[in-house]
């Protein structure tokens, strides 16, 4: 298949906001893939690529290394597994010269890139082609290109892990390759995630027991034994068994030669209280020599599921069975605390001692519950403290993809009483509705100081309620914070610049 065919796959996604033409956009991509001379093997790189995935997960290339293109070139003539080997030859570079190495490929293959292309691989090789072709859409389009049931699909995605190799086997073996894939230890699958709710009582049936567990800001651990051998998956699927010897050796320690359990890990003070969460960001992240992160960075490890034990997939089996295999397995040191009530005030109470803790809240679970990998429902339902701020708009963004020809990006900007200015503590364009969206466009070219080709710098009077999870150390900004996983509630037409919070209220939320 040519690059330039993909390339204008996702043009035609980003053009298009209906969901089920983005469907049969991306089924027509993988049908034209499976029957280039490469087969389902390209299949398999089509569907990465448009869902904003590496098959090599990391490629070694950042920013700088992409700063300065080579003229492209006139005509395309670039194939999709052309691509692949490229990226390929970019992973694997590894010692002395390896810089060097993935700088050459790069040049290589851009040069042989039309203008098109290299803005397209640019923004692949750095995670940030906006296609539109998210999970549901891209996996409802490898049904639809295979003529097999979308269940089907999401199953062997949810034990495969990516949604790549679903896609060969899907128009290569139909529904019975589909049906082959099973649970391996030492692959990872993809983690059951939680809806929200706003306080306990609300994610709690009346009169149902429920599961009521403490919630750990910290890093997503799946861990896999076989024999031996131990691995240890993000919540992203990358693997990062040797930033976390202390982990490999719990599990290493347990009992049973092939287990897959679920967990969390977070950095810890002599005091025992967790620490801030970058603190733990920054130690799975490290490339550091092992045995100093551990001497400085203390980690405790607590596991909330098990996923299969010595042949025994429980992927189906209630949450309550799971656990009861939990507790026979591991001590108690080790398993993520956590109570069973039917009381919502017994939860609540258990809810404030977690967050008087320093913890981030609970999750509320279903004991009935199957493990649901990869998608969001009311088996889990995590309930965090809610924090809002008055903050100012002080610059916007132009949106893309659905969002093209709006100003969708708020830059955030809480006010600073000695100096009378404001002070930028990120940006977000969550929470936004179309008719909020087609207001603030408006709003916002009316307050319009001065612009770039993306940006709209506008007068600080524009007041906005933001909610967020959390306050998190920024070299970015100057303030040295940013807001975690800001969003926005509402606009406050009822408020001036002069009543926004302050940075002084900000620093006094932080707990660092």
């Amino acid at each position: 298949m040519q690059l330039a065919e993909l390339v204008e796959t996702s043009a035609a996604l980003v053009a298009t906001p209906s969901r089920n033409a983005k469907i049969a956009i991306v089924a027509q991509a993988l049908r034209a893939a499976g029957g280039s001379e490469t087969g389902a093997s390209e299949v398999g790189v089509v569907a990465a690529y448009l869902s904003n995935v590496l098959p090599q997960r990391r490629l070694g290339v950042g920013w700088r290394g992409l700063a300065d293109l080579p003229p492209p070139a006139a005509e395309p003539s670039l194939t999709v597994a052309e691509v692949d080997a490229a990226f390929e030859e970019m992973a694997a570079a590894s010692g002395a010269g390896s810089s060097a190495a993935r700088r050459a490929a790069v040049a290589h293959l851009l040069a042989r890139a039309t203008d098109s292309e290299q803005e397209w691989l640019r923004g692949l090789m750095l995670g940030g082609v906006r296609q539109g072709a998210q999970d549901g859409v891209l996996l409802a389009a490898i049904a639809h290109a295979a003529e097999v049931p979308l269940a089907a699909v999401q199953r062997a995605v949810m034990l495969s892990g990516f949604a790549g190799p679903v896609a060969e086997a899907a128009l290569r073996g139909g529904r019975a390759a589909l049906e082959a894939m099973t649970l391996e230890v030492l692959r990872p699958v993809r983690p059951m995630l939680a809806g929200s709710a706003p306080e306990v009582a609300a994610a709690m049936l009346p009169g149902t027991e429920a599961i009521i567990e403490r919630k750990i800001d910290g890093i997503r651990i799946q861990a896999h034994k076989l024999g031996a051998e131990v691995r240890l998956f993000t919540r992203s699927l990358e693997e990062i068994t040797d930033r976390l010897p202390e982990v490999v050796e719990l599990v290493r320690g347990l009992p049973g030669d092939r287990l897959v359990l679920d967990g969390e890990t977070v950095a810890v003070r002599p005091d025992g209280r967790p620490e801030p969460f970058q603190i733990t960001g920054s130690r799975t992240a490290s490339s550091a020599d092992p045995a100093t992160l551990r001497a400085t960075t203390p980690l405790a490890t607590s596991f909330f599921d098990l996923l299969h034990i010595d042949g025994d997939d429980l992927l189906d089996r209630p949450l309550s069975e799971r656990l009861g295999q939990l507790d026979a397995l591991l001590p108690g040191s080790a398993r993520m605390v956590r109570i069973s009530t039917a009381d919502p005030a017994v939860a609540a109470d258990f809810f404030a001692a977690q967050v008087a803790a320093g913890h981030e809240g609970v999750l509320v679970k279903d004991p009935t519950s199957a493990y649901a990998a990869g998608r969001r429902g009311a088996g889990w339902v995590k309930v965090k403290p809610r924090h809002t701020l008055d903050l100012v708009v002080l610059a916007v963004e132009w949106g893309s993809g659905r969002r093209r020809g709006m100003l969708s990006n708020i830059h955030l900007g809480a006010r600073d009483p000695r100096s009378g200015g404001f002070v930028m503590l990120g940006k977000t364009f969550k929470g936004m509705t179309d008719d909020m969206l087609t207001w603030q466009t408006e709003r916002f070219q009316a307050l319009q100081t001065g612009s770039t080709d993306y940006t709209v710098q506008v007068r600080p009077e524009q007041v906005v309620e933001i909610a967020f999870d959390g306050i998190q150390r920024s070299s970015r900004y100057p303030g040295g914070m940013a807001l975690r996983f800001a969003r926005v509630v509402r606009y406050r037409e009822d408020k001036s610049p002069e009543q926004a919070d302050t940075i002084d209220t900000v620093t006094a939320l932080r707990g660092w």
